[in-house]
């Protein structure tokens, strides 16, 4: 499974020495369950098979290892992530583990451009802060009226 390296990797939850702690951005609704999400070295969720919010981690935790940009409407990939060379060659099955996460994500991003527009921007600031973001060389289509549903 693709994104079964990630609970081994860890990096995207852990902030190198000498860097800045990372204010994960939360949705209106994330911040109500959740308060904030500050990653000063290692993440409090993280445990040693992952995130131990599972299906209740933020929507930025979850896009990751992609940021997308709402002014452009452009999917980027951090560059660091080891994942990325599977996850780019993954995109062209339409089947796969990636290309279903990409279309998952555009379909959360499409209920966000309607209910917290601000949300995207400032998820996508802090990501161009903390990671070195590449475009994703394939783009999502939008969702069709189905997968809207």
């Amino acid at each position: 499974m693709l994104f079964d390296h990630c609970a081994q990797c860890q990096q995207c939850c852990t902030i190198d020495a000498g860097h800045p702690p990372l204010e994960v951005s939360l949705t209106q609704t994330e911040t109500a369950r959740l308060g904030s999400v500050c990653i000063e070295d290692n993440c409090a969720n993280l445990g040693a098979n992952g995130c131990q919010l599972d299906d209740d981690k933020p929507f930025g935790c979850t896009l990751y290892p992609l940021s997308y940009n709402p002014h452009s409407r452009d999917f980027f990939f951090d560059s660091e992530c080891p994942l990325m060379p599977t996850y780019i060659a993954q995109l062209a099955d339409a089947s796969s583990e990636a290309s279903q996460h990409l279309a998952q994500m555009r379909q959360t991003i499409t209920e966000l451009e309607q209910k917290e527009p601000a949300y995207l921007l400032h998820n996508h600031m802090v990501d161009i802060d903390y990671f070195d973001l590449l475009k994703l060389p394939v783009q999502a289509p939008p969702p069709s009226q189905s997968q809207r549903k």
